[in-house]
């Protein structure tokens, strides 16, 4: 069983400093190929009405249901040859802030002392655009969604938390193995005229604008068991657009599902196979090859771009046979991205050069237009040089530097605390052969590129085989792009928050971080991150009570589903029921499709389902109505089914929260 929030009966000893003996580490690690291996899973969908959602800053885009629910999916390594182990850990997120990280951190230190630390833990986002917000505590990423939401951060934080220690009790003697190849059919770059603007001696070393490669870590205990699998790949979870109101993983969550189910996941017991489709360098990189998303066909989409990364995982997973050798190590510290001096080394022949205090360019508000279109009359392009935009600002001096950005708003000099964070981490792990590096933004196609490669020649003397890019991890402060992309301000570049320099300071620091791992020495750890844990403030509001027609009980049905469907065909039934923030069900669900097997009910479908929908909706000042959506799949059995919702609703006497169920006629599905 495992451990629980608030005790664990193992608390094992502080791991190895970061600093040891060459000799040692050589001789206890060369040709290792055994690691200890664990896998855990937990459910971290937030509520699943009137919370604005996050990722494409439309204010009156609020939860209003579910097509999946959301996952953390961890995995614990360590190496026995020098006793050192990381967390991976990628969750159906957004974004990882640094909430996140400051949170899950401070719990696994109440669970197990100094044996999980910012250092050896690894949190990054899949991206998706479909999820609740409110999950920050920087001003910026709450403006739309009006507020920090306790209650779904809680959910986050306690989830992944939970999926780590899933992962940790299972942990067993395994062995690890690397594939890659390309996948040229779900993903194109969204910004071609900033990305041409990088040399062209640079780009005419690669084949396409965007990277095709998808890299796939195979997971499996040395009695045969499979454990799971981690595949990065650098495509924008934004197939479902900004009309989209059901809580959602997009294309990344949906390709889990896919591998996970073929696997025989149930999503009902600890020990399940966990396959996670990981962030890399998307910044620039779009699954939108039909055009913007139309509100009509996001999710006949979707599961194209889903089902072509689960099919070439599948091929890259059947065929890997890279075995990993060497042990775990990492190297962490916190960086002031805002004062930064880089040196010329990284500024090709510009000198000596700083990054600014953060601030947003006016081409943040035209959106990325393949992906989620911003205001009408802002377009994407818009420099500061006097002819496409007046030469007048109301900071001059942070305008200077931040050269051809409209400055639209200095988040970094905001009071009494920035509204984006500026002391960011700067990560690298090593897995064996496998370098993950990872970053706190949004980095470009060609910005990845440059960064794998300068990490893997500075690593010269692990071994290393395999530099990927883990996006979105740990914090989260925008883009980076490079300095030639910068300059003509697309989306991207007006999204990079330090300046023109940006990519310059973040090459500077990631090679600081790679060269202390290279050399096995340690590395300060920086300056410590402000935790605004006690300055949040909302306007998102909560459940004062729940109300029914009269004679109606909650749970009672308002519209039945039809006595016999064809397969191919969509069952709908309304119930009188609840808000879904008086109980979020995690690990649990709001709705079952049910079979009858000639003896009992048998459960086929839940609300994690791609196939079933749950939807909420205000009726009147108190009242819910909670439509359940089925599209019957062409492969069901015939029989007999029904559906079933369950919920809970709040007196507004007292104040109890009380569950209520309700059941739909039986159906025949010939």
């Amino acid at each position: 069983m495992a451990c629980t929030l608030t005790a664990c009966p193992f608390v094992p000893p502080p791991p190895p400093a970061e600093e040891e003996p060459v000799q040692n580490i050589l001789s206890s690690c060369e040709g290792n190929s055994t690691f200890n291996i664990g896998a855990g899973i937990y459910d971290i969908t937030g509520p699943a009405a009137e919370v604005g959602m996050m990722g494409y800053a439309v204010v009156d885009q609020k939860t209003e249901g579910i097509h999946m629910r959301l996952r953390s999916r961890a995995y614990v390594i360590e190496s026995p040859c020098n006793g050192k182990r990381v967390v991976f850990v990628s969750a159906d997120l957004g974004q990882i802030f640094q909430a996140v990280k400051q949170g899950v951190v401070r719990k696994l230190n109440d669970l197990y002392g100094d044996f999980y630390s910012d250092a050896n833990v690894l949190l990054s986002a899949t991206h998706t655009h479909s999820g609740p917000g409110g999950y920050s505590h920087y001003a910026l990423y709450n403006f739309t969604i009006l507020g920090f939401d306790s209650q779904g951060y809680n959910a986050i934080v306690n989830g992944i938390v939970e999926s780590i220690v899933r992962a940790h009790d299972n942990i067993q003697p395994g062995t690890l193995k690397l594939n890659s190849g390309d996948l040229l059919d779900a993903s194109f770059n969204r910004s071609p005229w900033a990305y041409e603007q990088n040399p062209q001696s640079e780009r005419d070393r690669y084949a396409h604008n965007t990277d095709k490669n998808m890299t796939l870590l195979k997971m499996g205990s040395t009695d045969g068991q499979e454990i799971g699998m981690v595949a990065w790949f650098a495509v924008h979870s934004t197939n479902i657009g900004n009309t989209n109101k059901l809580i959602s993983g997009d294309n990344k969550g949906l390709a889990a599902y896919y591998f996970e189910k073929e696997k025989g996941a149930t999503y009902l017991i600890e020990d399940q196979f966990i396959a996670s489709f990981a962030q890399s360098n998307e910044g620039d990189v779009s699954p939108n090859l039909w055009g913007h998303p139309d509100g009509t066909h996001d999710y006949d989409r979707n599961e194209i771009i889903a089902r072509r990364q689960f099919e070439k995982a599948r091929d890259l997973y059947t065929g890997a046979n890279r075995v990993i050798t060497g042990g775990v190590d990492y190297r962490h510290r916190y960086v002031d991205f805002s004062s930064i001096t880089i040196d010329p080394r990284w500024t090709n022949g510009a000198g000596q050069q700083e990054t600014c205090p953060a601030a947003i360019g006016l081409s943040f508000a035209a959106g990325s237009t393949e992906d989620g279109a911003g205001l009408d009359f802002i377009s994407e392009g818009m420099v500061y040089d006097g002819v496409s935009w007046p030469a007048f600002t109301l900071v001059p001096a942070l305008q200077e530097c931040h050269k051809e950005k409209i400055i639209a708003l200095p988040t970094g000099t905001m009071s009494p605390f920035p509204w984006t964070p500026e002391v960011l981490p700067v990560q690298i792990v090593l897995v064996g052969n496998l370098a993950l590096v990872a970053v706190p933004f949004e980095c470009t196609t060609m910005c990845g590129r440059r960064l794998r490669e300068m990490v893997a020649d500075t690593l010269s003397s692990r071994n290393v085989s395999d530099v990927v890019i883990a996006g979105l991890s740990n914090a989260y402060a925008g883009y980076v792009s490079t300095r030639e992309e910068y300059a003509v301000q697309h989306y991207e570049g007006a999204s990079t928050h330090f300046g023109p320099w940006t990519h310059a300071a973040f090459m500077q620091e990631f090679h600081r971080v790679a060269d202390a791992l290279n050399n096995r020495a340690s590395i300060g750890g920086g300056p410590t991150p402000r935790d605004l844990t006690d300055h949040q403030s909302s306007l998102i509001t909560g459940v004062v009570f729940d109300d029914k027609p009269l004679f109606k009980n909650f749970g009672d049905v308002a519209s039945d589903a039809n006595s016999s469907y064809s397969k191919g065909q969509s069952v709908r039934v309304v119930f009188w029921g609840a808000h879904p923030k008086n109980n979020l069900k995690t690990q649990s669900t709001y709705l079952e499709v049910q079979r009858w097997n000639g003896s009992s009910w048998q459960t086929v479908a839940r609300d994690w389902d791609p196939e079933t929908i749950y939807h909420w909706k205000r009726d009147g000042i108190a009242n819910s109505k909670v439509t359940i959506r089925w599209n019957i799949p062409t492969n069901v059995q015939s029989g007999t089914y029904r559906i079933r919702h369950y919920g809970h609703w709040k007196s507004g006497w007292t104040g109890d929260i009380s569950a209520y169920s309700g059941t739909s006629r039986s159906f025949s599905v010939q």
